[in-house]
């Protein structure tokens, strides 16, 4: 399940660089290293969000309505994994493919599949899903599609190409995020209180304007794509305190790159105020407070080829 990120597309949806500075080395170089550098930060935050909600991942994956456990899966817009190797290990008779366009979650995924064993049951498809045409993915029975859906530049198109591409009887699980999460109380920090709330503000502005298709209503259009929709769930998260090590980084990670999609809309006091919960040697950096706790909520959608 891929965690959203407050300032970047997901990778899913993601379009390769553009070529067309291909004879200015110097600024391919720096630009790709860039990126690189983005898809590494954004890589450890899927891992720690696969860690932290772990459990709320599997009751989704146990609560799908499969009807005969499939063999063939399709996870598209895989990130680092946390969907692929959920479905493995609720299917365990099943191969998954999973497809992704960043080369930085590709390999990620590919590690962690080796580490638990299961390089056999998993084939790693690298491919932009915006493209006209996607990769041959055979006919799954399952095909999961969490955090990647409302990025994509035509969902309606992806859902069609889903329709078309599930085996006859196949489901289609589409996991979609309430927003980044929480971890702050309404009164922290003391030197700004609320400042989580402002933040999340300016982020809900920007998605708006960039990420459109964000919140839709997408049991409405799985119909719409000639889908029968069998179930919707919402599974609300919130964990702790007592956080453990996992959560204190996760948290620390998220809000760093929370700080960095919306520090140009943040006044002076609150970037101070930021930078102290990420001071590491602080005592009240974000990895020190005892009050942390992870609030967010995840809905998915269960959705019959008939």
């Amino acid at each position: 399940m891929n965690h959203p990120s407050p300032h970047t597309t997901h990778p899913a949806a993601h379009r390769p660089h553009d070529q067309e500075h291909v004879n200015d080395h110097d600024h391919e170089h720096k630009h790709v290293n860039e990126h690189e550098h983005e898809a590494g930060d954004q890589s450890e935050i899927l891992d720690l969000d696969a860690e932290v909600l772990a459990e709320h991942i599997a009751s989704i994956t146990a609560w799908l309505p499969v009807g005969t456990s499939p063999s063939r899966i399709v996870d598209l817009g895989c990130g680092t994994g946390a969907g692929t190797l959920a479905l493995l290990e609720r299917f365990p008779e099943a191969e998954v493919t999973a497809v992704d366009v960043s080369d930085a979650h590709l390999h990620r995924l590919r590690e962690k599949a080796v580490a638990a064993g299961a390089a056999d049951r998993v084939r790693i498809v690298r491919a932009d899903l915006d493209a006209t045409a996607w990769p041959e993915l055979g006919a799954p029975e399952l095909v999961w599609a969490s955090a990647s859906l409302h990025h994509m530049a035509d969902p309606g198109r992806a859902l069609r190409q889903v329709h078309d591409l599930l085996a006859p009887g196949g489901l289609f699980a589409v996991v979609e995020l309430a927003g980044f999460p929480r971890f702050l109380p309404e009164s922290a920090p003391q030197d700004a209180p609320g400042l989580e709330e402002r933040c999340h503000a300016a982020l809900d502005r920007q998605h708006a304007e960039h990420v459109s298709h964000r919140g839709a209503d997408w049991g409405t259009a799985l119909a719409q794509a000639g889908f029968s929709v069998e179930g919707e769930r919402t599974v609300t998260v919130d964990i702790g305190p007592p956080h453990t090590d996992a959560v204190g980084r996760y948290a620390l990670s998220s809000v760093r790159r929370m700080r960095g999609g919306v520090a140009a809309l943040l006044t002076a006091e609150d970037l101070a105020a930021f930078d102290r919960l990420l001071d590491p040697d602080s005592p009240h950096g974000v990895r020190h407070r005892t009050d942390l706790r992870v609030r967010t909520e995840r809905t998915v959608w269960a959705a019959r080829r008939t």
